[in-house]
């Protein structure tokens, strides 16, 4: 009970400044909640509906979650020159004109209040107010918002449908000019390699099988030749005879021997295409043709001493037998006919260069074609893949020209107005009892804090607990502190002097504040509009 009598003692001998402090914010909140002006709130309702065109059916390539797409919205809408221009163009406030341009935003956005709803299975939402002090500039001012955030919605919606469209023709077209230059560099590589070319690599390999087949038939014919031209020199040298047929140059009839010998030759030369000459089949070979060529040999000095027999008794006065050619006939066709197997030996001589030299060419080629494949497979699976690519390319250009038709129809996802901007027929604010109400209740929280500062400050020693607890003495009694008559009649009106300035002083100074330096209501709106918010 002791610690309450003391400390409403205390609180009684600090009520002047608690009353100070009270009674100076309470009649400052009083003020204010009489003069404030009438404050009128407009306020609209926007939706975002989904797309009016089912997604199965046609997709739009503005796909920007609504919440999302309100937020930007309202990025977009409070900028620095929306806010500027609506406020300069509806005259909003009273005093613009005195105002900086900070200011002007200032207040224009402490003035807009924009709540968003959204939820999993709910609506999007969003709920934009502007309080004004004339209702028709309330009004307007969200009639400026829902222009601007139609007119943005329709941009941004438009302008992305748009880029992707650009984005995608862009996009074809490269792809096609790639394509086309990666055909042209593949066409001039098969015209720079038209004869390595993969693609005839199995017609090149046959055509060199049938040049090297014909290449054997020449040696054959070539070594068939020779061996007949050196049998004609043996058989001269041996016989003295050329086998001139009636006088002619043509070869005499074939003994069977001769056509067996050619015989063996030629499969000789085919043996020889394929074995060494280690081989036993071609050693047995050789071996009969030295025995038929001996047994040929000996026949033709048989004929040739029969010859020079028959000779010398034609020099006697007999007649040579029919069909036996002198030596100087024989020598003339002999060299007609070595003549004759000379030209078809030198014609296929140069066939067979130029077989050779063919041969060599398309070995060339068959050479090349595995690098020049390499390269022509690089190029056109480059080209498959841009293919690819501008198949996909086309794909998504026919969706970016679906989906901009869709926003340019407005068929797509879109921000609706449910409810329309309104002009007020009340005020809405201020609440003048809740600010006076809420003013005083501050000033008797700031004079009861003002009392507890001066009282926590205070250091002096005031009771025996004091005297206990500070120095440690313990006293015996105390005596209280007795006024005289004239000094609490000093100290009484002192404090009534105090009470009275206070009361009467205090109101009396705001007052003169509003009326000859700057009106309540408009400092406090100027405080709103700085801190960015409203009562």
């Amino acid at each position: 009970m002791d610690e309450v009598k003391f400390y409403l003692s205390v609180f009684m001998r600090r009520l002047p400044w608690f009353l100070m402090v009270a009674i100076l914010i309470t009649a400052t909140a009083v003020m204010v909640a009489v003069s404030l002006p009438p404050a009128y709130v407009s306020q609209m309702r926007l939706v975002v509906e989904s797309p009016q065109i089912p997604e199965e059916l046609a997709i739009s390539t503005v796909r920007t979650p609504a919440l999302e797409q309100l937020q930007i919205i309202e990025q977009r809408l409070l900028t620095r020159e929306n806010l500027l221009d609506i406020a300069r163009q509806l005259r909003v406030f009273d005093d613009i004109t005195s105002m900086t341009p900070d200011e002007i935003v200032t207040a224009m956005r402490a003035r807009t209040k924009i709540q968003m709803v959204s939820g999993r299975d709910r609506a999007t939402l969003m709920t934009v107010s502007f309080e004004a002090s004339d209702p028709r500039n309330a009004a307007g001012v969200l009639n400026e918002y829902l222009n601007l955030i139609q007119e943005s919605d329709a941009e941004f919606r438009r302008g992305r449908a748009g880029e992707t469209l650009a984005f995608f023709r862009q996009e074809v077209q490269r792809l096609g000019e790639e394509i086309d230059g990666q055909s042209a560099e593949i066409l001039a590589l098969k015209q720079s390699n038209s004869t390595a070319l993969p693609e005839s690599l199995n017609f090149r390999m046959s055509q060199r099988d049938d040049l090297q087949d014909q290449l054997l038939d020449i040696d054959r014919d070539i070594s068939r030749f020779r061996n007949q031209r050196d049998r004609l020199v043996q058989i001269y040298e041996a016989t003295g005879q050329a086998r001139a047929s009636g006088g002619g140059g043509g070869d005499a009839p074939q003994s069977p021997e001769e056509a067996l010998l050619i015989q063996l030759e030629s499969e000789l030369t085919a043996l020889l295409a394929t074995f060494s000459e280690e081989n036993p089949k071609v050693k047995l070979m050789r071996a009969r043709i030295e025995r038929l060529k001996a047994e040929i040999a000996d026949k033709a000095a048989a004929a040739e001493a029969e010859a020079e027999a028959q000779q010398g008794a034609g020099e006697d006065g007999t007649t040579p037998p029919a069909g036996t050619t002198l030596r100087p006939g024989a020598q003339a066709a002999l060299a007609i006919q070595l003549s004759e197997i000379d030209s078809e030996i030198a014609i296929l001589e140069g066939q067979k260069v130029a077989i050779e030299e063919e041969i060599g060419v398309l070995d060339e080629t068959i050479e090349r074609t595995p690098e020049v494949a390499i390269a022509l497979s690089e190029m056109e699976r480059a080209q498959e893949i841009l293919i690819r690519q501008y198949t996909a390319a086309e794909d998504r250009l026919a969706k970016a020209q679906t989906g901009e038709l869709i926003e340019s129809r407005s068929r797509g996802q879109r921000i609706s107005v449910i409810e329309q901007p309104n002009i007020p027929d009340d005020p809405t604010k201020p609440n003048r009892v809740k600010i006076a109400g809420a003013g005083g209740a501050l000033g008797i929280m700031a004079g009861l804090g003002l009392v507890m500062l001066l009282e926590f400050l205070n250091t002096s020693v005031r009771r025996p607990e004091d005297l206990v607890s500070r120095l440690g003495v313990t006293p015996f009694t105390t005596i209280p502190y007795i006024r005289t008559r004239s000094q609490q009649f000093r100290q009484r009106s002192l404090k009534a002097l105090m009470l009275l300035a206070i009361v009467v002083g205090i109101p009396a100074a705001v007052y003169a504040v509003h009326i000859y330096y700057l009106p309540i209501d408009l400092v406090a709106d100027k405080v709103m509009d700085k801190l960015g918010v409203r009562w």
